[in-house]
Formats: C-alpha cells, sequence, structure tokens
C-alpha cells in the first residue's frame, strides 16, 4: 500500500513538474490530427482557415509583444551585474562559441550537399516555382546591417529596422543639346559606352523590432550603469525589476501557449495546397534535415559534453518547452521568453550569464541557418549544371556564414539571406523560388537548431566563466558555502560582513549545511 501511495505521488510530482511540457506535445499531436482531418472531411475557404488560426496569432502577438522589454531589462541588468573585465571575457567566449559553431554547421551542410547531392537527378524547369524573389544586393544588406547596428532613433528601432531601397535614375538626354556635328558624334559614342541607368539609395523602413541595434544600446547602457556605483543602482534596480516582472508576464502566457499551438499547427496544416512539392524535394528536404539532425544532435552536444563534462541530452530535456515553441511559431526571437524560462528555471544557468547571452544569441547565432543557406546554394548550383571551384564553394561557406549572422531572428529571414549567398557565386538569384514553398516546414527546424544552440552557449560560457562568476560571488557575499568557516574571505571585514548578512537572514540554510543567498548581498 505504501508503495503504491509513493508511486502515486512521484507521478502527480512528475506531472505537476512537467505538465507544460506534456500540453504543449499533446497540443502538437492534436493539432496535427485536426489539420488532417479538416482537409480530409471538412470543405473550408481560405476565410475559414484564417479565423481557424486565430487564437494561434493570438499566442505569436503575445510572445511578441514581451520580446522588447524582455531584451532590454536582461541585456541591461545582465551586462551592469558583471564586472566590466568579466562581461568582455563572457561576451567573447559567447561570440567565439557562436562563430565556431556557425562554420562547422556550415561545413557539415556542404559535405553533405555535395556527397547525397540531392539536385544532379533533376532540373530547374521540373520544380514549380513559388513566390517571388525578395529583392536584395549583398553590398546594401550588408551596410544596413551595420546601420541597424546604430540606430539614430532609439523609439523607432522598438518597431522598426532600417532597409536601403534602390531606385533607378535614368541617364540625361544629350541628344537634344545643340552641337557641331564632330561634337555630336563624341557626344553619341561616351552616351552608348555608359550604363543606360544608375542607381540612387534612399533610405527607408520595415516594420519590425530593430533587435540588433537594441542589444548594443543595451550593452553599453548596462556597462555605463555597471560603472557608476551607487548611483547606477537605482537604475539598475528598475531594469532588474521590469526583468523579474516581465518573467511573470512570460509565466502567464505559458498557460495559453498549448491552446495557441494546437490552433497554429492545425491552421498551417490546413493551409499547405501543394503536397506534390514535397515529393519532388524531397531528397533535398532530406540533406537539410539530416544535417540539422546531426549538428543539433551529436556535434552540438558533443562539445557542451567536452567542456561542461555533463550529460547534454538532460540539458536538451530541460530545453524541450523552448525548443517545441520555436519549431511552433519558427522565430527565434519570439522564442526567447520560454528559451529564458527553460535555461533558468529548468536548467539552473546562471541568470547574470543568460541574461546577456541569450539576447546575442538569439540575433547573431543562427546555426541552421547557416546550414540551410550551404546546402540551398549548392542545391540550385545542382539544379543548374552549374560545376563549383574550390575557390566557390569556399565562398559559399563565408558568404553563409556571414549572411545567418545578419539574418534576423524572424520566420523565413534566411530567404532573405539566401539571395546574398546566391549572388556571391554567381548563381541566379530568383532560383530562390525553387525552394520557396518548403522553405516554412525548414524553417522551423532550423529555427529549433539556432535556439538548441544558443542555449546550450549559455551553458557552455556558464562553465567557462565559472571562475570570474566565483570571484563575484565572493566578493558580494553570493553563494557562500559553510559561510562560518570563511576560509575564503579577502579579509577580516569581509568576514564579519558575511556573518553579518548570514545572522540577518540573507542567506537560506538547506538541509546539507550549504547556504544559498536569495537576494543580493545588501553589504
Amino acid at each position: 500500500m505504501g508503495k503504491k501511495s509513493t508511486k502515486r505521488c512521484d507521478f502527480r510530482a512528475v506531472l505537476r513538474k512537467n505538465w507544460l511540457l506534456m500540453s504543449t506535445i499533446l497540443a502538437v499531436v492534436l493539432g496535427i490530427v485536426t489539420g488532417i482531418l479538416a482537409r480530409e472531411f471538412a470543405v473550408l475557404s481560405n476565410l475559414d482557415k484564417f479565423y481557424f488560426g486565430f487564437p494561434g496569432e493570438i499566442l505569436m502577438r503575445m510572445l511578441k509583444l514581451i520580446i522588447l522589454p524582455l531584451i532590454v531589462s536582461s541585456m541591461i541588468t545582465g551586462v551592469a551585474t558583471l564586472d566590466s573585465d568579466v562581461s568582455g571575457k563572457v561576451g567573447v567566449r559567447a561570440v567565439i562559441y557562436y562563430f565556431s559553431t556557425t562554420i562547422i554547421a556550415v561545413i557539415l551542410g556542404i559535405v553533405l550537399v555535395m556527397t547525397i547531392k540531392p539536385g544532379v537527378s533533376q532540373k530547374a524547369e521540373e520544380i514549380d516555382r513559388s513566390g517571388s524573389t525578395p529583392e536584395v544586393t549583398t553590398v546594401d544588406a550588408l551596410l544596413d546591417l551595420l546601420r541597424n547596428a546604430f540606430p539614430e532613433n532609439l523609439v523607432q528601432a522598438s518597431f522598426q529596422q532600417y532597409k536601403s531601397k534602390r531606385l533607378g535614375i535614368e541617364p540625361v538626354n544629350n541628344a537634344s543639346i545643340p552641337t557641331s556635328p564632330m561634337v555630336n558624334v563624341v557626344m553619341t559614342t561616351q552616351v552608348n559606352e555608359t550604363k543606360s541607368s544608375d542607381y540612387k539609395v534612399i533610405g527607408a523602413y520595415s516594420d519590425g523590432i530593430n533587435v540588433l541595434g537594441l542589444i548594443v544600446f543595451c550593452l553599453v547602457f548596462g556597462i555605463v550603469i555597471g560603472q557608476m556605483g551607487e548611483k547606477g543602482k537605482i537604475l539598475l534596480d528598475f531594469f532588474d525589476a521590469l526583468n523579474e516582472a516581465t518573467m511573470k508576464i512570460v509565466q502567464i502566457i505559458m498557460w495559453y501557449m498549448p491552446i495557441g499551438i494546437l490552433f497554429l499547427i492545425a491552421a498551417k496544416v490546413m493551409g499547405v495546397d501543394d503536397w506534390e512539392i514535397f515529393r519532388r524535394l524531397g531528397l533535398y528536404m532530406a540533406t537539410v534535415l539530416t544535417g540539422l539532425a546531426i549538428h543539433g544532435g551529436i556535434i552540438l552536444p558533443m562539445i557542451y559534453f567536452i567542456v561542461v563534462q555533463k550529460n547534454p541530452f538532460i540539458f536538451v530535456g530541460g530545453m524541450a518547452e523552448a525548443l517545441l515553441t520555436s519549431v511552433m511559431i519558427s522565430s527565434s526571437s519570439a522564442t526567447l521568453p520560454v528559451t529564458f524560462r527553460c535555461a533558468e528555471d529548468k536548467n539552473k544557468v546562471d541568470k547574470r550569464i543568460t541574461r546577456f547571452v541569450l539576447p546575442v544569441g538569439a540575433t547573431i547565432n543562427m546555426d541552421g541557418t547557416a546550414l540551410y543557406e550551404a546546402v540551398a546554394a549548392i542545391f540550385i548550383a545542382q539544379l543548374n549544371d552549374y560545376p563549383l571551384d574550390a575557390g566557390q564553394i569556399v565562398t559559399i561557406s563565408i558568404t553563409a556564414t556571414a549572411a545567418s549572422i545578419g539574418a534576423a531572428g524572424v520566420p523565413q529571414a534566411g530567404m532573405v539571406t539566401m539571395v546574398i549567398v546566391l549572388t556571391a557565386v554567381g548563381l541566379p538569384a530568383n532560383d530562390i523560388t525553387l525552394i520557396m514553398a518548403v522553405d516554412w516546414l525548414l524553417d522551423r527546424f532550423r529555427t529549433m537548431v539556432n535556439v538548441l544552440g544558443d542555449s546550450f552557449g549559455a551553458g557552455i560560457v556558464e562553465k567557462l566563466s565559472s571562475k570570474e562568476l566565483q570571484q563575484m560571488d565572493l566578493t558580494s557575499g553570493i553563494d557562500i558555502v559553510n559561510p562560518f568557516a570563511l576560509e575564503t574571505a579577502a579579509s577580516e571585514k569581509d568576514k564579519n560582513k558575511i556573518k553579518e548578512a548570514y545572522v540577518n537572514g540573507a542567506f537560506d540554510v538547506d538541509k546539507t549545511d550549504s547556504v544559498a543567498v536569495t537576494e543580493t548581498s545588501q553589504f
């Protein structure tokens, strides 16, 4: 009887702890089944399908609503609570990790597509085109990346991104100018030798949060607050309270998430009209998905295991809610609230690391996107019987890495940066429409790999920065184990401060006699 009662209690504890994950998985399954049944047995117009997906749209709007306060508060508090030297080291480690894994993803994608050769057995004419080619040029895209990093208006950066637009300029017709016959011949020759048209670049803005610009500003703002000492403490407390309030709102949104995901998935399944395209592009899709599976299931866990010396799949299990959410909503930025919650609550990653590393990762770390762009570029070359030499393959790897870093963490941003990769090696940019019909599905899985890479990055950077974090803990009185031993205290004054904090209840003692500070020490 006692054993049955214990098992029942254990089951209830597991259910209570993982109810959100289980309900999300159930919502995904029900969404797929509902979508298939509706396609087979119900006659729905496009308007009916649109209205059916309305609860899913509400979920997307909720998650996007919380992005701005979450990024601003987390970045500022994360940087401000770190010492300037520590924040610099953490930033360098994060960038090195992100850059390294992106290069590995690109190389993996190139190896797979050159081995499997999904485009050799087909021709570009055999595949139906879908959508239109995004209008983007390599130089303007790179310059826009820098422009968005330094927005001219912080308020505008909260809801718009800068995007250059080219306008054609017709050449001046010099034939109307009266000249002598000899001069007229010379001028006619000069006009014929010049370009028929020229361009001028005008500034334009498109809807969407300028995450990169906000991160750069918050990074600098956080460093300045951290160096202001007592004067900056008021601002730090404000943003810390804002971060805590934002995470409380995220918890409320999580209650609604299974309902929103169910309708989001069902509406998407009902909205797919051409299933034949999946058969024609099956080998290409298999190549991309294989690469994503190897990178996310083998390479990233292996790096985590080597550095952290812990089971990476337990870490992945803790991030399961964020990974499922990323697949459903196909946006690493919109998934950021859930990523924070999983990394901090489930995997216990230090908040000083997550608040700094995760927003940066959601902006510049796009392993899945980089792998996809490398595969897609070579696939299009194979469809066109376009031989690629070693230099062009290197060019693809470089441009795919750079373009993925510049891709915003929003749905199908990879299609825009894909044009840059194709243009760099002389492939027709309009051939991107060949793969656009299946991109909505692949985009979801590469977003999941992007989020997984961000999460592993937070765990790895925390491990690499453990000495600096421990040193900060010792100097601030945070996370002292067995405080009355106090062997590690720097001076008698520090010992007295730690004892005083302990007596005043700044520490909570657990059953193992170790202590953890529940709030930042006041001394």
